[in-house]
C-alpha cells in the first residue's frame, strides 16, 4: 500500500548504519490540517533506507515536500522480557517539492500554507484545541 503526504520539512537527521547490511536516514515533517476553523498540527518521522537515504539532501528544513511512503511492520520477542513487541515504520520512497510544476503544466501547484494563523474561536495555531473531532464525527449533512 502506498501513501503520500505533503508538509513542511522540520528535521533531517544523519544516515546511520544499523548492520553490515542495514543503512536508514530519518526525517521529521509537519502537518497541518483545517477542521471546523482549527488547526490541527502533526508531526511524522519517516525514514529512507539503503539506497535511498540521500534523495533528502536536495531539500532544506522549512521546504513543503510531498512524500511517498508504505506502512511496514514487525515483531519480535524482547529477550528481557519475553513479550511480543511490535515496530510500525514509515518508509518513504520518494520525496519531491510540494511546490514544483505538474508534468505539462507551467503553473506551480498551491502548497498547502503551514503559517501560524490565528483559528476560528480565538484559538491560536499553537494552543490545544478543547475538542479534536474525527472524521466520523463531524456532522457535514444539511439537515
Amino acid at each position: 500500500m502506498s501513501l503520500e503526504v505533503t508538509g513542511k520539512l522540520l528535521v533531517k537527521y544523519d544516515s546511520l548504519q544499523v548492520s553490515e547490511k542495514f543503512k536508514k536516514r530519518e526525517f521529521v515533517i509537519e502537518l497541518a490540517e483545517e477542521i471546523n476553523g482549527n488547526i490541527y498540527t502533526n508531526f511524522a518521522k519517516l525514514q529512507l533506507v539503503q539506497n535511498k537515504c540521500d534523495i533528502i539532501d536536495r531539500f532544506n528544513t522549512g521546504d513543503v515536500v510531498k512524500v511517498s511512503f508504505n506502512i511496514k511492520g514487525n515483531s519480535y520477542v524482547d529477550k528481557k522480557d519475553g513479550q511480543t513487541k511490535y515496530i510500525t515504520n514509515l518508509d518513504a520512497w520518494r520525496v519531491e517539492s510540494a511546490t514544483a510544476a505538474a508534468p505539462g503544466n507551467s503553473a506551480p501547484q498551491q502548497a498547502p500554507s503551514y503559517a501560524a494563523q490565528p483559528a476560528a474561536g480565538g484559538n491560536n495555531y499553537n494552543a490545544a484545541p478543547a475538542y479534536n473531532p474525527s472524521p466520523e464525527t463531524i456532522d457535514d449533512l444539511p439537515f
